[in-house]
């Protein structure tokens, strides 16, 4: 497919389906650039707590887009490094199951406009079993997951939403 093929096919897409795409995709990779906006080594050891403005000292230094990213990681995800990637030498804003999410709401959204998903609760539970087990068995057990692991469970449930997302999109076009 041409570069032209691909516009003219955006063209035809819905308005709600052109918002979802550009916000999906935009904070996608603002995700995976904002370590790279930063000085080497500016961030340390993020881990904290879900929920609580943990990392106020380090993210009130960051330039403003770096700041903003960083502190919605900070708010909403635990952070823990261990369970992070590093690029630039600085820490990822979420850890890599969020990071997993967040591409796979891109990519199963991406890959819905071209093809029709019948999406049945059958298949949501079952794209939903390998992130809630391997969650679930690491919070109760000795069982610790591995970022590899982290990534495709949350791969897998963030593909199966973004088309979910996808179906909510064409509805709303279709108001």
């Amino acid at each position: 497919m041409t570069s032209w093929q691909i516009i003219t096919k955006v063209k035809k897409i819905g308005k709600w389906n052109k918002i979802f795409l550009t916000i999906l995709w935009g904070w996608t990779l603002l995700l995976i650039t904002t370590p790279y906006l930063l000085p080497e080594n500016s961030t340390g050891d993020l881990s904290g707590t879900v929920g609580k403005y943990d990392n106020k000292e380090i993210i009130n230094k960051m330039n403003p887009i770096s700041k903003i990213i960083y502190y919605l990681g900070d708010v909403n995800c635990h952070q823990l490094s261990e369970r992070s990637y590093e690029y630039n030498k600085n820490q990822m804003s979420f850890c890599t199951r969020d990071i997993g999410i967040f591409v796979g709401l891109a990519i199963g959204f991406s890959y819905a406009l071209r093809k029709r998903i019948e999406l049945t609760l059958p298949l949501i539970i079952i794209s939903l079993i390998p992130i809630g087990l391997d969650g679930t068995i690491q919070l109760f057990t000795d069982y610790e997951s591995t970022n590899p692991k982290r990534i495709i469970t949350g791969l897998i449930a963030g593909g199966s939403t973004g088309v979910a997302l996808k179906i909510i999109a064409d509805s709303l076009d279709r108001k």
